[in-house]
C-alpha cells in the first residue's frame, strides 16, 4: 500500500468508492432509506464539483494498491477530519490507522492542535480506539432522511 496526496484524476476512482462503502459497508448500522439518502445516486454527478473542490481546497490523501484507489481522507483548515473512507474489500487490516496518521501529521505541520470528526455508527469504533472523544450525538437530516452521527475530538500532542 501506498499513501500520496490526491490528484484530479482520483476523484472518479474516490466518489465510487464513497458509494459502494456506504452501500456494502455502512449499510450494517444503517437502514436502506438511510444509506440511499447518504449516499443518493441522484446526487453522484454534484458530487464531481462539490467534492473535487473540497479535496482541492482540504489536505487529501489516497491510499493506492497497484495503482487502484483503496482509501481516502482529507483534513479541512480548521481540522475537521472531513471524510475517512475505506473500499469494502480492504477494511480492517490497517488502511484506516495509515491515513489517520498521515492526517494526523498533516494537521501538525498545519500547527491544528484539535481535529474533529462526525463519525457515522459504522466508524465510531474506530474512532475512539484513535483516541476520539465523544461531544455529542448528532442526528443529521440528508435527503428529507435523518440518521444519526458521532461528533468527536481528538487533541494533538
Amino acid at each position: 500500500m501506498k499513501i500520496r496526496r490526491y490528484e484530479e484524476k482520483d476523484l472518479k476512482q474516490i466518489i465510487n468508492l464513497f458509494y459502494d462503502t456506504v452501500h456494502l459497508v455502512n449499510r450494517k448500522d444503517y437502514s436502506e432509506e438511510q444509506v440511499n439518502a447518504w449516499a443518493s445516486s441522484d446526487e453522484r454527478e454534484t458530487k464531481f464539483t462539490a467534492w473535487g473542490d473540497s479535496f482541492a481546497q482540504n489536505t487529501t490523501f489516497v491510499a493506492l494498491s497497484d495503482h487502484r484507489i483503496i482509501g481516502f481522507s482529507d483534513l479541512s483548515s480548521s481540522g475537521l477530519l472531513d471524510r475517512l473512507y475505506i473500499h469494502h474489500e480492504y477494511q480492517r487490516i490497517g488502511i484506516a490507522s495509515a491515513l489517520l496518521d498521515k492526517v494526523e501529521s498533516a494537521a501538525l505541520s498545519m500547527n491544528i492542535k484539535k481535529l474533529r470528526t462526525e463519525a457515522s455508527i459504522t466508524a465510531k469504533p474506530f474512532f475512539e480506539r484513535k483516541g476520539f472523544q465523544l461531544i455529542t450525538i448528532q442526528n443529521v437530516t440528508k435527503n428529507e432522511t435523518t440518521m444519526p452521527n458521532y461528533l468527536m475530538v481528538k487533541t494533538l500532542v
